[in-house]
Protein backbone atom coordinates (compact mmCIF):
# COMPACT_ATOMS: atom_id res chain seq x y z
CA UNK A 1 0.00 0.00 0.00
CA UNK A 2 1.39 3.67 -0.68
CA UNK A 3 1.42 5.78 2.17
CA UNK A 4 -0.04 9.19 2.24
CA UNK A 5 3.35 10.51 1.25
CA UNK A 6 3.66 8.19 -1.68
CA UNK A 7 0.53 10.36 -3.35
CA UNK A 8 0.45 13.80 -5.04
CA UNK A 9 -1.11 16.65 -3.28
CA UNK A 10 -4.43 18.46 -5.46
CA UNK A 11 -3.11 21.56 -6.36
CA UNK A 12 -5.87 23.05 -3.89
CA UNK A 13 -4.69 21.05 -1.33
CA UNK A 14 -1.48 23.23 -0.89
CA UNK A 15 -3.00 24.59 1.92
CA UNK A 16 -3.99 22.36 4.15
CA UNK A 17 -1.67 21.17 6.97
CA UNK A 18 1.97 22.42 7.29
CA UNK A 19 4.83 20.40 5.27
CA UNK A 20 6.48 19.73 8.79
CA UNK A 21 3.27 17.88 9.75
CA UNK A 22 2.68 16.20 6.56
CA UNK A 23 6.14 15.10 6.76
CA UNK A 24 6.10 14.15 10.30
CA UNK A 25 2.92 12.06 9.33
CA UNK A 26 4.21 9.93 6.76
CA UNK A 27 7.35 9.46 8.51
CA UNK A 28 5.34 7.94 11.25
CA UNK A 29 3.69 5.92 8.86
CA UNK A 30 6.56 4.79 7.06
CA UNK A 31 8.55 3.95 10.64
CA UNK A 32 4.91 2.21 12.16
CA UNK A 33 5.23 0.12 8.52
CA UNK A 34 9.05 -0.54 9.31
CA UNK A 35 8.47 -1.83 12.61
CA UNK A 36 5.90 -4.18 11.30
CA UNK A 37 8.64 -5.67 8.93
CA UNK A 38 6.38 -5.17 6.10
CA UNK A 39 6.87 -2.65 2.99
CA UNK A 40 4.05 -0.82 1.69
CA UNK A 41 2.73 -2.09 -1.56
CA UNK A 42 1.38 0.60 -4.13
CA UNK A 43 -2.65 0.32 -4.71
CA UNK A 44 -3.81 0.75 -8.32
CA UNK A 45 -7.06 2.82 -7.29
CA UNK A 46 -8.69 2.60 -10.67
CA UNK A 47 -7.95 -0.95 -10.67
CA UNK A 48 -9.26 -2.10 -7.59
CA UNK A 49 -11.91 -5.16 -8.03
CA UNK A 50 -14.97 -4.01 -8.37
CA UNK A 51 -16.81 -4.52 -5.21
CA UNK A 52 -14.25 -2.41 -3.39
CA UNK A 53 -14.46 -0.02 -5.97
CA UNK A 54 -18.41 0.51 -5.36
CA UNK A 55 -17.61 0.40 -1.54
CA UNK A 56 -15.19 3.30 -1.46
CA UNK A 57 -17.09 5.46 -4.31
CA UNK A 58 -20.14 5.16 -2.03
CA UNK A 59 -18.30 6.23 1.09
CA UNK A 60 -16.76 8.99 -0.52
CA UNK A 61 -19.76 9.93 -2.24
CA UNK A 62 -21.33 9.90 1.21
CA UNK A 63 -18.82 12.24 2.66
CA UNK A 64 -18.36 14.38 -0.34
CA UNK A 65 -21.83 16.21 0.07
CA UNK A 66 -20.93 17.02 3.64
CA UNK A 67 -17.68 18.46 3.41
CA UNK A 68 -16.34 22.20 3.35
CA UNK A 69 -16.23 23.44 -0.45
CA UNK A 70 -12.44 24.00 0.39
CA UNK A 71 -11.91 20.38 0.93
CA UNK A 72 -13.46 19.30 -2.29
CA UNK A 73 -10.99 19.35 -5.39
CA UNK A 74 -12.47 21.14 -8.52
CA UNK A 75 -13.32 18.43 -10.63
CA UNK A 76 -15.25 17.08 -8.23
CA UNK A 77 -17.60 20.09 -7.34
CA UNK A 78 -20.07 19.38 -9.96
CA UNK A 79 -20.48 15.72 -9.36
CA UNK A 80 -21.04 17.42 -5.02
CA UNK A 81 -24.01 18.33 -6.77
CA UNK A 82 -25.66 15.06 -7.27
CA UNK A 83 -27.56 12.68 -5.12
CA UNK A 84 -25.33 10.25 -3.11
CA UNK A 85 -26.58 7.62 -5.53
CA UNK A 86 -25.98 9.04 -8.43
CA UNK A 87 -23.02 10.75 -6.81
CA UNK A 88 -21.25 7.15 -6.45
CA UNK A 89 -22.84 5.35 -9.78
CA UNK A 90 -21.58 7.99 -12.09
CA UNK A 91 -18.71 10.13 -10.37
CA UNK A 92 -16.90 6.63 -9.33
CA UNK A 93 -13.74 7.05 -11.60
CA UNK A 94 -13.24 10.59 -10.49
CA UNK A 95 -14.05 9.75 -6.76
CA UNK A 96 -11.29 7.33 -6.71
CA UNK A 97 -8.78 9.52 -9.04
CA UNK A 98 -9.54 12.01 -6.50
CA UNK A 99 -8.50 9.70 -3.04
CA UNK A 100 -5.30 9.06 -4.89
CA UNK A 101 -4.08 12.38 -5.92
CA UNK A 102 -5.55 14.17 -3.47
CA UNK A 103 -4.30 13.88 0.40
CA UNK A 104 -6.20 16.81 2.05
CA UNK A 105 -8.97 15.12 -0.33
CA UNK A 106 -8.72 11.80 1.49
CA UNK A 107 -7.40 13.18 4.91
CA UNK A 108 -11.29 14.90 5.00
CA UNK A 109 -13.30 11.92 3.75
CA UNK A 110 -11.37 9.61 6.71
CA UNK A 111 -12.27 12.26 9.04
CA UNK A 112 -15.70 12.43 8.09
CA UNK A 113 -16.16 8.71 8.30
CA UNK A 114 -14.76 8.47 11.25
CA UNK A 115 -17.13 11.22 13.53
CA UNK A 116 -20.44 9.88 11.25
CA UNK A 117 -19.22 6.29 9.44
CA UNK A 118 -17.02 5.01 12.15
CA UNK A 119 -18.17 1.25 11.44
CA UNK A 120 -17.05 1.99 7.69
CA UNK A 121 -13.34 2.02 8.86
CA UNK A 122 -12.66 -1.50 10.52
CA UNK A 123 -10.30 -3.36 8.82
CA UNK A 124 -11.16 -6.43 11.21
CA UNK A 125 -14.90 -5.88 9.61
CA UNK A 126 -16.14 -9.61 9.00
CA UNK A 127 -17.20 -8.31 5.46
CA UNK A 128 -13.91 -8.82 3.48
CA UNK A 129 -14.98 -5.96 1.14
CA UNK A 130 -15.85 -3.63 3.88
CA UNK A 131 -12.62 -4.65 5.81
CA UNK A 132 -10.69 -4.21 2.48
CA UNK A 133 -12.16 -0.95 1.78
CA UNK A 134 -11.05 0.32 5.01
CA UNK A 135 -7.65 -0.81 4.75
CA UNK A 136 -7.71 0.67 1.56
CA UNK A 137 -8.96 4.23 2.64
CA UNK A 138 -6.90 4.25 5.71
CA UNK A 139 -3.59 3.19 3.68
CA UNK A 140 -2.50 0.14 5.81
CA UNK A 141 0.01 -2.23 4.74
CA UNK A 142 -2.46 -5.14 4.58
CA UNK A 143 -4.64 -3.62 2.24
CA UNK A 144 -2.67 -5.10 -1.23
CA UNK A 145 -3.14 -8.34 0.58
CA UNK A 146 -6.95 -7.86 1.26
CA UNK A 147 -7.87 -6.15 -2.21
CA UNK A 148 -5.63 -9.78 -3.79
CA UNK A 149 -7.65 -11.84 -1.05
CA UNK A 150 -11.09 -9.60 -2.46
CA UNK A 151 -10.32 -9.95 -6.15
CA UNK A 152 -9.62 -13.76 -5.72
CA UNK A 153 -13.32 -14.07 -4.20
CA UNK A 154 -14.75 -12.44 -6.82
CA UNK A 155 -12.92 -14.09 -9.56
CA UNK A 156 -13.88 -17.16 -7.70
CA UNK A 157 -17.41 -16.10 -7.06
CA UNK A 158 -17.76 -15.01 -10.89
CA UNK A 159 -16.33 -18.77 -11.79
CA UNK A 160 -18.88 -19.95 -9.35
CA UNK A 161 -21.57 -17.97 -10.82
CA UNK A 162 -20.15 -19.30 -14.20
CA UNK A 163 -20.19 -22.71 -13.75
CA UNK A 164 -23.65 -22.67 -11.62
CA UNK A 165 -25.16 -21.25 -15.14
CA UNK A 166 -23.19 -23.86 -17.11
CA UNK A 167 -24.57 -26.51 -15.13
CA UNK A 168 -27.78 -24.54 -15.54
CA UNK A 169 -27.20 -24.58 -19.16
CA UNK A 170 -26.27 -28.32 -19.55
CA UNK A 171 -29.26 -29.25 -17.42
CA UNK A 172 -31.52 -27.14 -19.97
CA UNK A 173 -29.53 -29.25 -22.70
CA UNK A 174 -30.08 -32.40 -21.31
CA UNK A 175 -33.94 -31.59 -20.92
CA UNK A 176 -33.83 -30.22 -24.40
CA UNK A 177 -32.25 -33.48 -25.83
CA UNK A 178 -34.16 -36.02 -23.84
CA UNK A 179 -37.40 -33.67 -25.01
CA UNK A 180 -36.09 -34.10 -28.68
CA UNK A 181 -35.40 -37.56 -28.24
CA UNK A 182 -39.04 -37.89 -27.08
CA UNK A 183 -40.12 -35.70 -30.93
CA UNK A 184 -38.00 -37.55 -32.95
CA UNK A 185 -39.67 -40.93 -31.67
CA UNK A 186 -43.18 -39.61 -31.60
CA UNK A 187 -41.42 -38.31 -35.46
CA UNK A 188 -40.43 -41.74 -36.17
CA UNK A 189 -43.88 -43.44 -35.31
CA UNK A 190 -45.74 -40.49 -37.14
CA UNK A 191 -43.43 -41.66 -40.40
CA UNK A 192 -44.07 -45.52 -39.87
CA UNK A 193 -47.82 -44.70 -39.80
CA UNK A 194 -47.51 -42.59 -42.90
CA UNK A 195 -45.67 -44.98 -44.61
CA UNK A 196 -48.47 -47.48 -43.56
CA UNK A 197 -51.10 -45.24 -44.43
CA UNK A 198 -48.99 -44.58 -48.00
CA UNK A 199 -48.64 -48.18 -48.87
CA UNK A 200 -52.39 -48.61 -48.26
CA UNK A 201 -52.85 -45.71 -50.17
CA UNK A 202 -50.28 -47.33 -53.36
CA UNK A 203 -52.39 -50.15 -52.93
CA UNK A 204 -55.91 -48.63 -53.82
CA UNK A 205 -54.19 -46.49 -56.58
CA UNK A 206 -52.73 -49.73 -58.20
CA UNK A 207 -56.68 -50.85 -58.03
CA UNK A 208 -58.01 -48.09 -59.39
CA UNK A 209 -55.16 -47.72 -62.39
CA UNK A 210 -56.07 -51.47 -63.03
CA UNK A 211 -59.57 -50.79 -63.51
CA UNK A 212 -59.42 -47.10 -65.26
CA UNK A 213 -56.98 -49.54 -67.58
CA UNK A 214 -59.86 -51.81 -68.10
CA UNK A 215 -62.30 -49.04 -68.60
CA UNK A 216 -59.99 -47.46 -71.08
CA UNK A 217 -59.81 -50.43 -73.19
CA UNK A 218 -63.61 -51.42 -73.63
CA UNK A 219 -63.95 -47.98 -74.30
CA UNK A 220 -61.09 -48.56 -76.62
CA UNK A 221 -63.14 -51.60 -78.23
CA UNK A 222 -66.70 -50.00 -78.43
CA UNK A 223 -64.46 -46.90 -80.03
CA UNK A 224 -63.64 -49.28 -82.55
CA UNK A 225 -66.82 -51.09 -82.94
CA UNK A 226 -68.41 -47.19 -83.26
CA UNK A 227 -65.78 -46.80 -86.55
CA UNK A 228 -66.93 -50.43 -87.78
CA UNK A 229 -70.07 -49.84 -87.25
CA UNK A 230 -70.71 -45.77 -89.26
CA UNK A 231 -68.04 -48.19 -91.93
CA UNK A 232 -70.90 -50.27 -92.93
CA UNK A 233 -73.90 -47.72 -92.14
CA UNK A 234 -71.99 -45.45 -94.74
CA UNK A 235 -71.50 -49.15 -97.23
CA UNK A 236 -74.93 -49.64 -97.05
CA UNK A 237 -75.84 -46.16 -97.67
CA UNK A 238 -73.81 -45.91 -100.66
CA UNK A 239 -75.47 -49.27 -101.93
CA UNK A 240 -78.74 -48.09 -101.21
CA UNK A 241 -77.91 -44.82 -103.56
CA UNK A 242 -76.06 -47.10 -106.14
CA UNK A 243 -79.23 -49.47 -106.25
CA UNK A 244 -81.97 -46.02 -106.46
CA UNK A 245 -79.49 -44.64 -109.06
CA UNK A 246 -79.89 -47.94 -111.08
CA UNK A 247 -83.13 -47.82 -110.45
CA UNK A 248 -83.82 -44.40 -111.32
CA UNK A 249 -81.61 -45.13 -114.91
CA UNK A 250 -84.47 -48.84 -115.20
CA UNK A 251 -87.09 -46.31 -114.77
CA UNK A 252 -86.04 -43.73 -116.38
CA UNK A 253 -85.36 -45.88 -119.66
CA UNK A 254 -88.72 -47.26 -119.55
CA UNK A 255 -90.12 -44.38 -120.08
CA UNK A 256 -88.38 -43.06 -122.94
CA UNK A 257 -89.71 -46.34 -124.33
CA UNK A 258 -93.14 -45.84 -123.16
CA UNK A 259 -92.81 -41.99 -124.36
CA UNK A 260 -91.55 -43.60 -127.91
CA UNK A 261 -94.22 -46.10 -128.20
CA UNK A 262 -97.12 -43.22 -127.14
CA UNK A 263 -96.12 -41.03 -130.03
CA UNK A 264 -95.93 -43.80 -132.34
CA UNK A 265 -99.69 -44.27 -131.29
CA UNK A 266 -99.94 -40.17 -131.77
CA UNK A 267 -98.80 -41.28 -135.27
CA UNK A 268 -100.58 -43.53 -136.42
CA UNK A 269 -104.08 -42.18 -134.99
CA UNK A 270 -106.12 -39.71 -134.13
CA UNK A 271 -107.99 -41.79 -131.74
CA UNK A 272 -105.30 -43.57 -129.85
CA UNK A 273 -103.99 -40.20 -129.43
CA UNK A 274 -106.07 -39.51 -126.23
CA UNK A 275 -105.80 -42.73 -124.41
CA UNK A 276 -101.84 -42.62 -125.12
CA UNK A 277 -102.06 -38.99 -123.80
CA UNK A 278 -104.00 -40.46 -120.47
CA UNK A 279 -101.36 -43.01 -120.54
CA UNK A 280 -98.60 -41.01 -120.50
CA UNK A 281 -100.04 -38.87 -117.78
CA UNK A 282 -100.34 -41.59 -115.46
CA UNK A 283 -96.77 -42.40 -116.69
CA UNK A 284 -95.57 -38.83 -116.13
CA UNK A 285 -97.54 -38.78 -112.45
CA UNK A 286 -95.30 -41.75 -111.95
CA UNK A 287 -92.15 -40.05 -112.85
CA UNK A 288 -92.70 -37.41 -111.34
CA UNK A 289 -93.37 -39.02 -107.99
CA UNK A 290 -90.55 -41.37 -108.54
CA UNK A 291 -87.92 -37.96 -109.18
CA UNK A 292 -89.64 -36.52 -106.14
CA UNK A 293 -87.83 -39.45 -104.30
CA UNK A 294 -84.95 -39.38 -105.90
CA UNK A 295 -84.20 -35.95 -105.51
CA UNK A 296 -84.94 -36.54 -101.94
CA UNK A 297 -82.12 -39.54 -101.90
CA UNK A 298 -80.05 -36.88 -104.27
CA UNK A 299 -80.35 -33.73 -101.89
CA UNK A 300 -79.29 -36.28 -98.63
CA UNK A 301 -76.38 -37.48 -101.00
CA UNK A 302 -75.54 -34.03 -101.67
CA UNK A 303 -75.73 -33.27 -97.59
CA UNK A 304 -73.99 -35.97 -97.14
CA UNK A 305 -71.17 -35.26 -99.36
CA UNK A 306 -71.51 -31.71 -98.64
CA UNK A 307 -71.64 -30.91 -102.54
CA UNK A 308 -73.54 -27.54 -102.78
CA UNK A 309 -74.44 -24.66 -105.23
CA UNK A 310 -77.44 -24.33 -107.95
CA UNK A 311 -77.71 -26.73 -110.47
CA UNK A 312 -77.27 -25.87 -114.30
CA UNK A 313 -80.12 -25.61 -116.24
CA UNK A 314 -80.09 -26.99 -119.54
CA UNK A 315 -80.57 -23.16 -120.63
CA UNK A 316 -76.78 -22.42 -119.52
CA UNK A 317 -75.84 -24.55 -122.15
CA UNK A 318 -76.23 -23.48 -124.95
CA UNK A 319 -73.77 -22.29 -127.42
CA UNK A 320 -73.67 -19.28 -129.17
CA UNK A 321 -76.05 -17.08 -126.59
CA UNK A 322 -75.29 -15.13 -123.72
CA UNK A 323 -77.18 -13.42 -121.24
CA UNK A 324 -75.84 -10.24 -121.64
CA UNK A 325 -72.27 -8.24 -121.00
CA UNK A 326 -70.85 -10.06 -118.39
CA UNK A 327 -67.78 -7.97 -117.15
CA UNK A 328 -67.34 -4.25 -116.69
CA UNK A 329 -66.10 -1.71 -114.63
CA UNK A 330 -68.78 -0.11 -111.99
CA UNK A 331 -68.13 3.38 -110.91
CA UNK A 332 -70.91 4.30 -109.06
CA UNK A 333 -72.94 2.81 -105.51
CA UNK A 334 -76.23 2.37 -107.38
CA UNK A 335 -74.90 0.37 -110.01
CA UNK A 336 -73.38 -1.87 -106.84
CA UNK A 337 -76.19 -1.77 -105.16
CA UNK A 338 -78.43 -3.48 -108.82
CA UNK A 339 -75.12 -6.17 -108.92
CA UNK A 340 -75.60 -7.12 -105.21
CA UNK A 341 -79.61 -7.44 -105.63
CA UNK A 342 -78.58 -10.33 -108.36
CA UNK A 343 -79.54 -13.94 -107.52
CA UNK A 344 -76.53 -15.77 -106.86
CA UNK A 345 -74.18 -12.78 -106.64
CA UNK A 346 -70.58 -13.24 -105.17
CA UNK A 347 -68.63 -10.23 -103.63
CA UNK A 348 -64.52 -10.50 -104.09
CA UNK A 349 -63.27 -8.20 -102.02
CA UNK A 350 -59.23 -7.35 -102.37
CA UNK A 351 -58.91 -6.27 -98.04
CA UNK A 352 -56.18 -4.48 -97.71
CA UNK A 353 -56.61 -2.66 -100.91
CA UNK A 354 -60.12 -1.62 -99.57
CA UNK A 355 -58.78 -0.86 -95.82
CA UNK A 356 -55.82 1.34 -96.84
CA UNK A 357 -57.55 3.24 -98.59
CA UNK A 358 -60.89 3.77 -96.60
CA UNK A 359 -58.90 3.81 -92.82
CA UNK A 360 -55.30 3.71 -93.25
CA UNK A 361 -54.32 4.53 -89.90
CA UNK A 362 -55.50 1.79 -87.89
CA UNK A 363 -53.11 -1.27 -86.93
CA UNK A 364 -53.76 -4.27 -90.08
CA UNK A 365 -55.57 -6.42 -87.20
CA UNK A 366 -58.14 -3.54 -86.76
CA UNK A 367 -58.63 -2.94 -90.54
CA UNK A 368 -59.38 -6.67 -90.99
CA UNK A 369 -61.94 -6.27 -88.42
CA UNK A 370 -62.80 -3.24 -89.19
CA UNK A 371 -63.58 -4.26 -92.90
CA UNK A 372 -65.37 -8.00 -91.93
CA UNK A 373 -67.73 -6.64 -89.43
CA UNK A 374 -69.05 -4.07 -92.75
CA UNK A 375 -69.07 -6.74 -94.85
CA UNK A 376 -71.40 -9.28 -92.63
CA UNK A 377 -74.11 -6.37 -92.29
CA UNK A 378 -73.71 -5.78 -96.15
CA UNK A 379 -74.19 -9.67 -96.50
CA UNK A 380 -77.09 -9.85 -94.02
CA UNK A 381 -79.23 -7.12 -95.92
CA UNK A 382 -78.10 -8.31 -99.26
CA UNK A 383 -77.46 -11.92 -99.20
CA UNK A 384 -74.86 -11.64 -101.01
CA UNK A 385 -72.54 -14.45 -101.14
CA UNK A 386 -69.14 -12.31 -99.54
CA UNK A 387 -65.57 -13.44 -99.71
CA UNK A 388 -62.39 -11.22 -98.15
CA UNK A 389 -58.88 -12.20 -98.93
CA UNK A 390 -55.95 -10.52 -97.61
CA UNK A 391 -52.52 -10.90 -97.91
CA UNK A 392 -50.93 -13.59 -95.02
CA UNK A 393 -47.11 -12.61 -94.92
CA UNK A 394 -47.76 -10.04 -92.08
CA UNK A 395 -50.62 -12.56 -90.22
CA UNK A 396 -48.45 -13.83 -86.96
CA UNK A 397 -51.61 -14.76 -84.90
CA UNK A 398 -55.13 -16.57 -85.51
CA UNK A 399 -57.69 -14.42 -86.58
CA UNK A 400 -60.25 -13.27 -84.87
CA UNK A 401 -63.97 -15.25 -85.66
CA UNK A 402 -65.61 -12.92 -87.89
CA UNK A 403 -69.51 -13.33 -89.37
CA UNK A 404 -70.55 -16.44 -90.44
CA UNK A 405 -71.82 -14.72 -93.52
CA UNK A 406 -68.19 -13.41 -94.89
CA UNK A 407 -65.63 -15.80 -95.51
CA UNK A 408 -61.87 -14.69 -94.68
CA UNK A 409 -59.14 -15.84 -96.51
CA UNK A 410 -55.27 -15.32 -96.26
CA UNK A 411 -53.07 -16.18 -99.11
CA UNK A 412 -49.94 -18.61 -98.40
CA UNK A 413 -46.76 -17.48 -98.01
CA UNK A 414 -45.14 -16.73 -101.23
CA UNK A 415 -48.44 -16.64 -102.77
CA UNK A 416 -50.05 -12.83 -103.46
CA UNK A 417 -54.11 -12.00 -102.42
CA UNK A 418 -54.25 -10.68 -106.18
CA UNK A 419 -53.39 -14.17 -107.37
CA UNK A 420 -55.82 -15.36 -105.05
CA UNK A 421 -58.49 -13.23 -106.16
CA UNK A 422 -57.63 -14.37 -110.28
CA UNK A 423 -58.03 -17.97 -109.26
CA UNK A 424 -61.06 -17.50 -107.15
CA UNK A 425 -62.92 -15.32 -110.37
CA UNK A 426 -61.49 -18.49 -112.85
CA UNK A 427 -63.22 -21.48 -110.42
CA UNK A 428 -66.98 -19.84 -110.48
CA UNK A 429 -69.01 -20.97 -113.19
CA UNK A 430 -70.11 -19.48 -116.31
CA UNK A 431 -72.83 -17.22 -116.05
CA UNK A 432 -72.82 -16.93 -111.90
CA UNK A 433 -72.54 -13.14 -111.09
CA UNK A 434 -69.56 -11.98 -109.40
CA UNK A 435 -68.04 -8.71 -108.42
CA UNK A 436 -64.65 -7.70 -107.32
CA UNK A 437 -63.96 -4.98 -105.23
CA UNK A 438 -60.42 -3.72 -105.73
CA UNK A 439 -58.61 -0.39 -106.89
CA UNK A 440 -55.64 -2.77 -108.34
CA UNK A 441 -55.48 -2.04 -112.31
CA UNK A 442 -53.95 -4.87 -112.67
CA UNK A 443 -56.47 -7.51 -110.63
CA UNK A 444 -59.47 -5.04 -112.49
CA UNK A 445 -58.30 -5.65 -116.11
CA UNK A 446 -57.69 -9.35 -115.53
CA UNK A 447 -61.01 -10.37 -113.60
CA UNK A 448 -62.65 -8.24 -116.27
CA UNK A 449 -61.74 -10.73 -118.54
CA UNK A 450 -63.29 -13.51 -117.13
CA UNK A 451 -66.22 -11.93 -117.53
CA UNK A 452 -66.43 -10.06 -113.50
CA UNK A 453 -67.41 -6.83 -112.38
CA UNK A 454 -64.81 -4.89 -110.87
CA UNK A 455 -65.88 -2.18 -108.04
CA UNK A 456 -63.66 0.34 -107.32
CA UNK A 457 -62.12 0.44 -103.16
CA UNK A 458 -64.04 4.11 -103.04
CA UNK A 459 -67.09 3.14 -104.29
CA UNK A 460 -67.54 -0.28 -101.98
CA UNK A 461 -66.60 2.30 -99.08
CA UNK A 462 -69.48 4.66 -99.39
CA UNK A 463 -71.77 1.29 -100.07
CA UNK A 464 -70.57 0.17 -96.69
CA UNK A 465 -70.62 3.43 -94.85
CA UNK A 466 -74.45 3.27 -95.34
CA UNK A 467 -74.64 0.05 -93.83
Amino acid sequence: MLSSSAYPEHPEDSSSGTPSEEGGAAASRQAHAEEDGAVTEPVDWLGLPEPIRERVAELAAAALGRLPSDDVPRQLRPVARFAPAKRARLGGPALLAALRDSTRFRTAVLEWLREHRVDALNPNDGDSVAAAAAAVLLNESSASSRVRLVARNTEESTLRAERDAALARVRKLESEVERLRADLEQAREEVEQARAEREDEIVKLRGRLREQGVRVRQAKDEAAEAVAARERAKAERDSEIEAITARYERERQKAAAERARAERALVEAEVARQSAREARDADEVRLSMLLDTLSGAVDGLRRELSVGGSPRRPADTVRGANAGRRGGRVSEPRTLDTLLSLPGVHLIVDGYNITKTGYPDLSLAEQRQRLVRQLGALAARTGAEVTVVFDGADVTAVPAAGPRSVRVLFSDPGVLADDVIRTIVRSEPQGRPLVVATSDQAVVTSVCSEGAHAVPAAVLLTRLGRV
